[in-house]
């Protein structure tokens, strides 16, 4: 029985933040190649001094593996697409 500790789970979605910078830059470039995948644009934010960028990545598998999850529930539930009904306006 080994006593190493269990290696950590990536987590599934990360907002990396910093001054706009190579190191920034660098730290993005490491996630994408962890298999990060960008999500969303960034954004941008001055602090009075520099401009502090922000970035969402997410893992594609988790993001699978949950939409997976919820195409399941739904399919328990017997309900098909078309006999779900939401209540309230800006619904197209």
């Amino acid at each position: 029985m080994s006593d190493a500790p269990a290696p950590e789970e990536k987590l599934a979605y990360r907002l990396i933040t910093g001054p706009d910078d190579r190191s920034f830059c660098e730290r993005i470039s490491a996630a994408l190649g962890e298999g990060y995948v960008l999500h969303g644009s960034p954004a941008v934010t001055f602090n009075g001094l520099t401009a502090i960028v922000a970035q969402a990545v997410i893992l594609p598998a988790a993001v699978a593996s949950a939409d997976a999850a919820v195409a399941t529930a739904v399919d328990e539930l017997g309900l098909a697409g078309d006999e779900l009904e939401f209540a309230g306006e800006g619904h197209a």
